[in-house]
C-alpha cells in the first residue's frame, strides 16, 4: 500500500535524522581538526541493494559517489552482522585516497535489509607528501591503497589490517581516533535504525525508503521537463595537472529530451600523467549535484534522481580513468570544472535559472612535518574558500566554499593551537568578483606564517584561467598563491610541492566568482 505523503514526509525526516545524528557522532569522537572543525565527512543510509535513500547534507562529492563505494562492498562473500568493511580504492568504488568509507550491514531478522555508511577525508593516509596529497604521476604515490575489506568481522577488529593502515600514516594516534569515529557512528546508525524498524516495521521502513527514491524520481523528472528540449554544448578547463600538461579540456554535451537528460564528455582530455584525473564515482557525483541544484529545496537527497540522468564519459579519460592513474587532486578539483561545464551548458537553456561561475577551486593547503612542541610527526589538510558567481536578481556570496566543497571554515583559533603555525591575515579580498547587472563574490586572502620547517603542497586552479561571467558578465579574478622569505615574494605554480622555512609566509589569494548579466551603466 502507498504511503500517504505525510507519512513520505515523516519518514524522509527520520532517515535523514539519522545520517544527521551519525554525523554529530564523528564530529564529536574525532580526532583531527578536519573532522571537529572542517567537517569534511559525510553519512548516509543505503538499501540493501546499495542504493542511498537517505543522506545529510554533508560533502556532495562524497554523496553523489557513496553508492558506489556500498555496491563494491555488496561483492564481497558472506556479508555477516557485526561485519564493518573499510576501503578507499577509487577504482573500487572510492574518489581519492584520503577519503575513507567505512560501511556496515544493518541485519534485522538475520537478513540484511540496510547498510549504514560514513566518509572522512584523513588529513594524512601515506604517500610522498604530509597530507596525502602530492603532485604524483602514479596512485601508488599516493598513499595506502585500501580494497573493500572487512575492519571487522563479526564485531571483532581486525588487528592485522588496521594496525597496517595507522603504521602507513604521519600521525597513527590521530588516524585511530579518526577511524574509531566512523565506526561510532556506524554503530549509531545500526541502533537507530532497528529502533524505528520496532517502533514502526520493518515492512513501513522499506516502503518508505523505496516510496523516497521514487519520489525523488518523479521530481527529478519534472525539473528536467521544465528545460526545453535540445542540446546543449560547454567547454572550460583546467589550468593544468602539476607535471607538465596544461590547459586541459573538459566538454559536456548536455542532451535534453522529455523528462531525461544525457551527459556526454565526449571529447573530455584523455586522463593525463598528474593527478587529477577521477574515477566515474566522482563525475557522477558532480553530475548529480547540478542537477539537484535545480530542484527544490526539500527534494529528499538520495539515488533516486540518477534514474534520469545517463552520463557518458571515456573510460580512460580524465572523467574515467583507469588504474594506476593520480587522482587525488581530481576529486577535489577536477569535480569543481565538471560542476562549471554542466552548468555552462544548461546556461544556454536556462539562463535565468544559472550562476556564473564560482571560484571553481577548492584551494587544497597541506603541510607537515615535526611538530616541535611535541616532537611528533603531524599532518594538516584544510580547502579555502572563494567568491560564489553571480546570478539573476541577485550578487554572488563572498568567501563561501561552493559546489563540490561544503566544509566549514577551520577557527584561526584551532589551528594555531593544535599546529605550529600563525595566521597573519585571514580576509575578504576586495574587487575580486567579476562586475556585471549581478557580481560576482569575492573570494578570501588567508596568509600562513610557519613556525617550523615543514613541507606544503598547493593542489590549486583558477590560477591562469579565471571564473566565466554569464549573459555580459566580466569573469572573476582568478587566484594567486605567493611565498614570501625574508620579505622577498615568489608567485607559486597551482599545483606545487615545496619545503618552507622556520617564518615563511604563505599567502593564498581565492578566485573571485563570476559576474551575471552586462554591467548596468549609470
Amino acid at each position: 500500500m502507498p504511503l500517504s505523503p505525510f507519512e513520505l514526509e515523516i519518514f524522509r525526516n527520520i532517515l535523514s535524522s539519522i545520517a544527521e545524528e551519525m554525523g554529530m557522532v564523528l564530529v564529536r569522537a574525532g580526532f583531527s581538526p578536519n573532522i571537529k572543525e572542517r567537517r569534511d565527512l559525510s553519512c548516509a543510509v543505503f538499501g540493501s541493494n546499495g542504493d542511498m535513500i537517505a543522506q545529510a547534507a554533508h560533502i556532495p562529492v562524497h554523496l553523489g559517489s557513496m553508492s558506489f563505494s556500498v555496491k563494491s562492498v555488496l561483492e564481497e562473500p558472506d556479508i555477516q552482522e557485526g561485519d564493518v568493511f573499510i576501503l578507499n580504492d577509487p577504482f573500487k568504488g572510492g574518489t581519492h585516497l584520503p577519503d575513507v568509507t567505512c560501511i556496515a550491514p544493518v541485519v534485522i531478522d538475520k537478513k540484511i535489509e540496510f547498510f549504514v555508511a560514513s566518509r572522512a577525508h584523513h588529513a594524512d593516509i601515506g604517500g610522498r607528501t604530509p597530507g596525502s596529497m602530492p603532485l604524483s604521476t602514479s596512485i601508488h604515490e599516493e598513499g595506502i591503497i585500501i580494497p573493500p575489506s572487512r575492519l571487522f568481522k563479526k564485531g571483532r577488529l581486525n588487528n592485522r589490517l588496521f594496525n597496517k593502515i595507522l603504521s602507513s600514516t604521519r600521525d597513527a594516534e590521530e588516524r585511530e581516533g579518526d577511524f574509531r569515529a566512523q565506526v561510532g557512528a556506524l554503530h549509531l546508525g545500526i541502533e537507530r535504525l532497528r529502533e524505528v524498524v520496532k517502533k514502526y516495521s520493518l515492512r513501513k521502513i522499506k516502503d518508505a525508503g523505496r516510496e523516497l527514491l521514487n519520489y525523488s524520481e518523479r521530481i527529478m523528472r519534472r525539473v528536467i521537463k521544465e528545460i526545453p528540449d535540445g542540446v546543449y554544448k560547454f567547454e572550460d578547463y583546467l589550468d593544468n595537472d602539476g607535471v607538465g600538461t596544461k590547459k586541459i579540456i573538459i566538454k559536456a554535451s548536455v542532451e535534453i529530451h522529455g523528462a531525461s537528460v544525457r551527459v556526454d564528455f565526449a571529447g573530455s582530455s584523455p586522463q593525463v600523467k598528474g593527478s587529477i584525473n577521477v574515477p566515474l564515482s566522482v563525475t557522477t557525483a558532480a553530475v548529480l549535484y547540478v542537477f539537484q541544484c535545480l530542484a527544490p529545496s526539500d527534494l529528499p537527497l538520495n539515488s533516486g534522481p540518477l534514474r534520469s540522468i545517463t552520463i557518458k564519459a571515456n573510460k580512460g579519460s580524465i572523467l574515467n580513468s583507469k588504474f594506476p592513474a593520480a587522482v587525488s587532486a581530481g576529486n577535489v578539483e577536477t569535480s569543481q570544472r565538471i560542476v562549471d561545464v554542466v552548468f555552462g551548458a544548461l546556461s544556454k537553456a536556462i539562463p535565468h535559472k544559472i550562476q556564473a561561475a564560482s571560484s571553481g577551486t577548492m584551494n587544497n593547503f597541506t603541510f607537515g612535518g615535526i611538530n616541535p612542541k611535541t616532537g611528533k610527526d603531524f599532518a594538516y589538510y584544510e580547502t579555502i574558500a572563494g567568491g560564489m558567481g553571480g546570478r539573476f536578481g541577485k550578487n554572488g556570496a563572498s568567501a563561501v566554499q561552493t559546489h563540490m566543497t561544503n566544509t566549514l571554515n577551520t577557527p584561526i583559533e584551532a589551528l594555531e593551537r593544535e599546529l605550529p603555525i600563525m595566521i597573519d591575515e585571514y580576509s575578504i579580498r576586495k574587487r575580486s568578483g567579476g562586475q556585471g547587472t549581478y557580481k560576482g563574490g569575492n573570494g578570501i586572502v588567508r596568509e600562513y606564517k610557519f613556525l617550523s620547517k615543514a613541507t606544503v603542497s598547493l593542489i590549486t586552479d583558477r590560477r591562469e584561467l579565471p571564473p566565466y561571467g554569464i549573459r555580459g558578465g566580466k569573469p572573476g579574478k582568478r587566484g594567486k598563491n605567493i611565498l614570501i622569505r625574508n620579505h622577498k615574494s615568489q608567485v607559486l605554480p597551482p599545483k606545487v610541492t615545496f619545503r618552507v622555512r622556520n617564518r615563511d609566509v604563505l599567502r593564498i589569494e581565492t578566485p573571485g566568482g563570476g559576474g551575471w548579466g552586462k554591467k548596468i551603466q549609470k
